[in-house]
């Protein structure tokens, strides 16, 4: 039974020692290309996408500055924004790159198991053969059959010759399908690494392109402070810009809310109030498009020791003609034209307050009740100013000034 045991041990051979090892390879590399990863990657490439286009309208929003050669405080901010933005394209970058150079090693690893587990498989293989060979002595099939002792052993000698063969075309099956794999995941492995050459040239060009902005801000640091006597002027005037701005807000808005005590919140306006604090975070922008070149509350300018203000809001700087809307729905309370400060208007939702200011083109009267982004005006567009529209967002809870930037979404 020499032929029958040689046939069994090399069947566990393959079973046990090839195939347990080969499923567990297949499973590694189902595992690395599972949607998870799919989506990482693709949620990079958006992410970048996105950073890429807000860096084109900050482009267009400077545009206009580099070539009057005109530097405002404003413009240093934007450009502050363009380099965070590119700083993180660099570090988008560099995960995808992450990333994907995990997957090549372990695409890496799977080629150097396989090619391995190939080389055991053809080897064994070939001993198998011989093996059949050493124990048919060489003759015909025909003849090993015909020279057993008596009809069982004969019948025993057909069914192992049919084994033999069914074996054999299965062990060449798994080297053929052994070998498509490995050359699926090489291809795989080239094109990540394409990929990756790609990225780090995109990273390469980024980088430059950062050096070159931050030199631009240099010389925007060096021009500004050049002119600090001139900006302190300014500053002092939009503060008691701001300062009266605030003070009316704050006065019409202690007017609007004893005026609400008295009459007590109706059902609506205490659903629209409800509403209004679980949408925090959620709440759309009163522009479409724009940057925030103003934060809310105390600001130490970094660049600029001489410079600081204390903002009830925040600052949103666009581009050209802007249209206004409304964050939420609510009642038009306040439309008041302010000296040096165009027309602001002032939205009550229940117990909240959004104020935009700086419009003009106002579409809406007192009294009137809004929806959620309804236009209700446009943002003043300075054309001395190349043409750039920024408007101050304040939300008030009662007379307590909030930070709007906890309560809009991410841009």
């Amino acid at each position: 039974m020499a032929w029958r045991t040689g046939i069994h041990s090399w069947k566990w051979i393959y079973e046990e020692k090839f195939m347990i090892k080969y499923i567990k390879l297949l499973f590694a590399i189902f595992l690395i290309n599972i949607p998870v990863y799919g989506q990482s990657k693709k949620e990079l490439e958006e992410q970048r996408k996105k950073t890429q286009e807000e860096i084109n309208y900050i482009d267009n929003l400077l545009k206009e500055t580099e070539i009057k050669r005109g530097i405002s405080i404003n413009d240093l901010r934007i450009l502050n924004n363009k380099l965070k933005l590119h700083e993180n394209v660099i570090e988008g970058l560099n995960k995808e790159i992450d990333l994907i150079s995990e997957r090549v090693e372990i695409n890496r690893l799977a080629i150097n198991l396989m090619e391995n587990d190939l080389k055991v498989l053809k080897r064994e293989y070939e001993k198998a053969i011989i093996n059949a060979y050493k124990i048919s002595k060489g003759q015909p099939y025909i003849m090993f059959v015909l020279s057993a002792k008596d009809f069982n052993q004969g019948f025993k000698r057909i069914k192992y010759l049919q084994e033999v063969n069914e074996f054999r075309r299965n062990v060449a099956v798994q080297i053929l399908e052994l070998k498509e794999e490995i050359e699926k995941v090489e291809n795989k492995l080239n094109e990540d690494l394409i990929v990756i050459s790609n990225l780090k040239e995109n990273q390469e060009r980024q980088r430059n392109t950062l050096l070159s902005e931050q030199e631009k801000k240099q010389l925007m640091i060096n021009n500004l402070s050049s002119k600090e006597k001139q900006l302190r002027k300014e500053l002092e005037s939009k503060k008691r810009i701001a300062q009266k701005i605030e003070n009316e807000i704050a006065r019409l808005i202690d007017e609007e809310r004893k005026r609400s005590a008295e009459r007590t919140l109706t059902p609506e306006m205490k659903l629209i109030s409800d509403s209004f604090e679980l949408n925090k975070g959620r709440l759309p922008w009163p522009v479409e498009k724009g940057i925030i070149t103003g934060n809310f509350g105390l600001q130490k300018h970094k660049e600029l020791a001489f410079i600081t203000e204390n903002n009830p809001g925040i600052e949103i700087t666009s581009f050209g003609k802007v249209k206004v809307r409304s964050v939420f729905k609510g009642e038009v309370v306040r439309i008041l034209p302010i000296s040096g400060a165009n027309m602001s208007i002032i939205i009550r939702h229940g117990k909240f307050y959004t104020v935009y200011q700086n419009l003009v083109n106002v579409v809406v009267k007192t009294g009137d009740m809004v929806e959620t982004k309804q236009i209700i005006g446009e943002v003043y567009c300075d054309e001395e100013k190349d043409n750039k529209s920024i408007m101050k967002f304040m939300i008030f809870k009662e007379k307590e000034k909030i930070n709007p930037e906890e309560w809009i979404a991410k841009n």
